[in-house]
């Protein structure tokens, strides 16, 4: 395979049109054009009215999947737990110690996001009851590679949450079907390790199902498949689309875009290590985007230099050039506060801080998905095993959405208890509020409680 050239887009702060090529190489457009909305909105239906017809049909058309029936296609957690005793030894042991330390993660974010109380000095009582969904769905990725990690990341939280069950789809068909003992091949082997992050994240049920009929079936359940509450999980442009249609018939996590890493190096960073972390972000697909603010004009150049090096050993180095030459941006900073602007205005979902003192920059900080303090805390260490959800906002939506969690998979109840003299003080307030909204039963039904 050649080496695609790498042609890198260079921008300055100082440049008078700055902010202007900045929008335009952001190009952040969440919408899908019309005809990706009509096959989804296709597909959607085809599923609710003939189940797992349907999810066949389309599991064969565009995963070439063939299966009789969706019993083929369903991996229970006998399934799982074998498929984590095939592993070979480094692989499951990594598995064990990402899922520990994602685990460890989320049950300490637990423990701050509890139920609690207060009660008044008239004894009534006011709080937050929080309990967890009762069933939930996780799509995981799974068009140009496989995603274990993902299976882990997104089910885990769910699992510490206390969902009483966890669905997961994932087009293992693309990878193989789990292998047997002694005779695996790489697809077979990709599909063992989804199987077995599954059985340590503990997903009750995994189908081998992708795309936007995967969505359907857990939004709109099928013979086989449940129905869920909430579908959480990255996808192509057509499972973010229907993610999109189906909200508000279930609930979902947020609507994700391609994946994203900004890091701002004070120059002091050895340039292989930021080259390979841009790489790291470029390899998942050719519309990633990585970009790098710096305060030296000369290490742009050596990290860009080293990229060049380095592609011809990368194996997926025809993604990485196409990502890099469409969407990567190196830019020049006066100064690590106007580099922390820059930053805020990108909102990313990754954001590196390779500084001498990141806890400082840190302060700067407004929208990030997941921040990454330090020279050694590569983004990469954080996809997989540092502890936090790597499933995160992006496309901007850090100004307004978090990092995936325990809080997504809980719902919360509020806790009203009034004691009757607690209800004489409201009754009044609560009338008055109510017979100036021309709700007279809202009214009486307070002064009621006056005694």
């Amino acid at each position: 395979m050649t080496t695609p050239a790498l042609d890198i887009r260079f921008l300055s702060a100082s440049d008078p049109d700055f902010g202007e090529r900045l929008a335009r190489a952001l190009d952040r457009q969440m919408l899908a054009g019309e005809a990706v909305t009509a096959a989804v909105r296709e597909i959607l239906a085809a599923v609710r009215e003939r189940g797992d017809a349907a999810v066949l049909e389309y599991a064969r058309r565009f995963d070439s999947v063939e299966a009789a029936g969706m019993g083929e296609l369903r991996f229970g957690r006998e399934q799982m737990e074998q498929a984590l005793a095939r592993l070979p030894r480094a692989g499951a042991d990594a598995l064990r110690h990402a899922a520990g330390r994602i685990r460890r993660y989320h049950e300490a974010q637990k423990r701050q996001q509890g139920s609690w109380q207060y009660t008044e000095e008239d004894g009534s009582v006011y709080g937050q009851k929080v309990g967890a969904l009762e069933r939930v769905g996780i799509y995981v990725p799974g068009g140009k590679a496989s995603y274990p990690s993902s299976v882990l990341m997104l089910a885990i939280p769910a699992s510490v949450a206390g969902v009483r069950e966890i669905i997961a789809t994932v087009p293992l068909g693309k990878f193989g079907q789990p292998g047997d003992l002694g005779d695996l091949d790489k697809g077979a082997a990709s599909s063992d390790m989804v199987l077995a992050a599954a059985a340590l994240a503990g997903v009750d049920s995994l189908y081998a199902v992708g795309g936007a009929q995967a969505i359907a079936a857990m939004a709109y359940g099928t013979e086989s498949v449940p129905r869920v509450d909430k579908i959480a999980g990255p996808g192509n442009i057509y499972v973010t689309v229907a993610k999109k249609l189906v909200f508000g018939e279930v609930g979902i996590d947020m609507i994700a875009g391609p994946t994203e890493l900004t890091v701002i190096c004070d120059g002091g960073t050895d340039p292989d290590w930021i080259a390979m972390d841009l790489f790291s972000q470029a390899e998942h697909d050719e519309q990633a985007q990585s970009i790098l603010i710096a305060t030296d004009a000369a290490y742009l150049e050596a990290v860009a230099e080293s990229m060049r090096r380095q592609l011809p050993a990368m194996e997926r180095r025809g993604i990485i050039a196409q990502s890099i030459n469409n969407r990567a941006l190196f830019i020049l900073a006066g100064d690590l506060a106007e580099a922390a602007a820059i930053s805020n205005r990108i909102a990313p979902e990754h954001l590196e801080l390779s500084v001498e003192d990141p806890g400082a920059l840190l302060e700067q900080i407004e929208h990030a998905g997941a921040i990454f303090l330090g020279r050694h805390s590569a983004e990469a260490l954080g996809d997989y095993c540092a502890g936090p959800s790597h499933v995160l906002p992006t496309s901007g939506t850090a100004r307004f959405s978090s990092a995936l969690g325990v809080p997504d998979f809980q719902k919360r109840s509020s806790i009203i208890h009034c004691s009757p003299q607690g209800a004489a003080t409201l009754a009044p307030t609560a009338a008055e509020l109510a017979r100036n909204e021309n709700l007279q039963a809202h009214a009486k039904s307070a002064e009621y409680r006056l005694g």
